[in-house]
Parts: structure tokens; sequence; C-alpha cells
């Protein structure tokens, strides 16, 4: 018991050594500390504000592949039956997840809905129009190959696809989705270094003591570990402050989108919902940079 009481004392006595000469570090060097926190948060702010605009990005696509849809006209030679007919046939076309058909006297009703004044509309005879299927996608990003079959099929005189609608998402989901890439590779070595240079100083000032600690038989991971406990800090403090920093700026920026009247049709992700994916993002990458460049900035000074 009294072996474990004095294993406990030993351990403790390091822990409050390696907390106190890491806190110590900090304050030592406020101005590179702060500036270590700020550009974590400043890079955190902007890898997470861009992660979450591809993720709304996202979301808006998945619902046009739920509401968008392509219109497709049936032969006016063909009967109402011979139209009905062609659903199996439409619907068994890859990307296709549903049909629905619209006969002429419901697509003149739809006309008359359309206008407040439909006594323009009264003495129009429903056989102008055409029988149709309205077709509904699975992904909008192929909607270019799924107009190409459905006009192929026999019977089909003309095929409606909003392309320019889709491709011009498509490919705003794609430009964020690489921006969103390539930032967060960029500020991560950003960060890094910003870190690893506010530890190089505090090594910097301390060198002598640590090569007179490594001469005197001290480990190297006895002497790192302060400096890992001085990122592990400043890399913590500024993951919980980009965080609050993201909550307050999305609620800001969703409440505008909510609330305006030229992008209220935008339904934009809560932040409740990816909450604590973000929160433990934040942590990991900030934890990871204050680490990982504490022990860079000290490799070199533990070569004696």
């Amino acid at each position: 018991m009294t072996e474990w009481t004095d294993i406990t004392v030993m351990v403790m006595r390091k822990l409050n050594y390696f907390i106190k000469e890491g806190v110590g570090s900090i304050f030592t060097h406020r101005f590179m500390s702060f500036a270590s926190v700020f550009i974590i948060v400043a890079c955190l702010l902007i890898m997470g504000s861009f992660s979450l605009l591809a993720l709304n990005v996202d979301r808006i696509i998945d619902t046009l592949e739920d509401e968008n849809q392509i219109m497709v006209f049936i032969d006016e030679n063909f009967t109402e039956t011979a139209a009905r007919s062609l659903e199996g046939t439409i619907s068994a076309i890859p990307n296709v997840t549903s049909v629905e058909f619209v006969s002429r006297e419901m697509a003149l009703d739809s006309f008359k809905d359309l206008y407040e004044d439909s006594s323009l509309l009264e003495d129009l005879d429903a056989d102008v129009l055409r029988d149709r299927y309205i077709v509904y996608l699975d992904d909008i990003s192929q909607m270019a190959e799924t107009q190409y079959e459905l006009a192929k099929v026999d019977g089909v005189v003309k095929v409606n696809a909003h392309l320019e609608i889709s491709e011009g998402f498509i490919k705003v989901r794609n430009i964020v989705s690489a921006v969103s890439l390539l930032l967060v590779a960029v500020l991560l070595v950003i960060s890094l270094f910003i870190m690893s240079n506010t530890i190089k100083l505090t090594t910097f000032d301390r060198r002598e003591e640590i090569a007179i600690m490594k001469m005197v038989g001290a480990t190297s991971s006895f002497i790192r570990w302060p400096f890992v406990v001085q990122g592990l800090i400043l890399g913590l403090l500024g993951a919980l402050l980009a965080f609050l920093a993201q909550w307050g700026l999305y609620q800001l920026v969703s409440s505008n989108i909510v609330s305006g009247t030229g992008l209220s049709f935008i339904s934009v992700i809560p932040f409740e919902k990816v909450s604590i994916y973000i929160l433990a993002s934040f942590l990991a990458i900030g934890l990871g940079v204050g680490i990982f460049g504490s022990i860079m900035a000290i490799k070199n000074y533990l070569k004696v």
C-alpha cells in the first residue's frame, strides 16, 4: 500500500510540474500565445464555415432531387389508354424514382388554376394538349442521361428538363467541396506553423535548461510534457472559442437567410443538429495542432 501511495504522490507531483510549467510558459509569452489562439480560432472558423456551407448545399441538392422533375409529353395521336401503357417503360429507366401521369383534361385544369382570369381558357378543348408524365429523379447530376433515355421511348415526342438549374447546383457543390478540402489542408499547415513557432520561442528561452536536464539524466518525455501541456491548453482554448464563434455566426447568417425576402425559400440545417460534430471536429483539430505543434517545436532541442 505504501509503495502505491509513493507512486501516486510521484505521479501527482510530475503532473503538477507539467501543468505549472505549461501554464507558466503561456503567460510568459502572452503575445505569441494570444496569436496562436487567434490563428487557431480563425482557421477553425473558416474551416467550419465552409464545411457548413457544403452541408447546406448538399441539403439543397437533395431537396431538389426530391422535388425536381422532368416533363415527358406523349404523342397527341396516342389515346389516353395507350399513353398510360407507357408508365412501366418510363419507370424502368435508370435514375427514375417515380412517375405521375397527367391527362389532357388534368393539364387543362392545372392551366386554369394558374391564371386568375380563366375565362380565356373556358372554350379551350383539352384535345389541343398532350397527355404527359411528371418524372421524378434519384440523382439530378444524371439528368441529361435520363432525358436522353426518356426521349428514346416510343411515343414520347418531347422531354422538358431544367438542365441548367441542375448543372448549376452540381457545379456549386463540387466547387464548395473542393475549396473546403483545400482550405482545411492549407489552414491546418498554417495553424501547425504558428503553434510550432510559439512553442519554439519558449524552448529557445529554456534551451540551456533543457540541455542541463538532459545531461543530468532527465528523459525526453519528462522534458517534452510541459510543452505538450502548453500546446494542448492553447489548442483546447482555441477550439472552444472557435466553436462559440461558429455558433453565433451561423445563427446570425441562418436567421438572415430565413427572414430574408429573396432567400426565404432556402432551408438551412439547424445548428443543433450538427453542433456535436462541429465541437468534436474543432476539439480534435485544436488539440491535434497543439500537441503535434509542440512535439515538432521541441524535437531539435532534445538532441543533446
